[in-house]
């Protein structure tokens, strides 16, 4: 890796704005739309900014549903997946394809942050987090009754229950793939996905009886 691109990779606040930044159109097409995602991480761990760009854009916006899915909070959605994508950039060498897809890795990042951060929030979780703004990647859903409905039992679903809840119904990840990212067993992730769902039902068949 070239000093130049090290130096910025170590800078917390040149990788925010390259987060955070609209590429245009020139930029986004620099890197091969069928170009995998561990491909795209060695390029980045290799010097190239774009990879890294690319990369980003193309995973963020999962990392970002499955925080804000496990917390209610935007501005905590928010921070997590950026911490997420700092976390590639320092430890991106960790990841080994052996294990799984590049997506699942992330997930269980994005995860580890978001226990930290519910724990270190317990004492203010009966307070509701904010609800997303309109301008999310859910803001069309979290406008209708039923999904509201939806979203409080998820949030008060325990964390173990949720994780699962989120990553295999609410984010489409298969078995395997939530087992990595849970770094736990694929009956272990089927187990806590069946009782989530369940424990989910009550809650909403006990909210339908109260508002009838």
């Amino acid at each position: 890796m070239c000093p130049a691109f090290q130096q910025a990779l170590q800078a917390s606040d040149r990788m925010a704005v390259i987060i955070e930044r609209d590429l245009d159109k020139r930029d986004h097409e620099t890197i091969d739309h069928g170009t995998s995602d561990h491909d795209l991480l060695k390029r980045m761990l290799e010097g190239e900014e774009d990879a890294f760009t690319a990369l980003y854009r193309r995973r963020q916006a999962a990392v970002y549903r499955f925080a804000l899915q496990m917390t209610g909070s935007v501005v905590i959605a928010e921070d997590v997946t950026q911490e997420v994508f700092m976390e590639l950039i320092e430890h991106g060498r960790r990841f080994d394809p052996a294990r799984g897809a590049l997506a699942s890795f992330l997930y269980g990042v994005a995860r580890n942050l978001v226990l930290r951060r519910i724990e270190k929030d317990r004492g203010q979780q009966s307070e509701l987090p904010d609800l997303a703004s309109d301008d999310d990647v859910v803001g069309d859903l979290t406008r209708r009754e039923t999904v509201e409905r939806v979203r409080r039992a998820v949030l008060s679903l325990p964390a173990v229950y949720r994780e699962a809840v989120v990553l295999c119904d609410l984010q489409d990840l298969s078995y395997e793939d939530a087992a990595e990212a849970l770094d736990c067993p694929v009956g272990t992730v089927r187990s806590r996905l069946n009782r989530g769902r369940a424990m989910l039902a009550q809650k909403l068949r006990g909210k339908a009886e109260t508002v009838a």
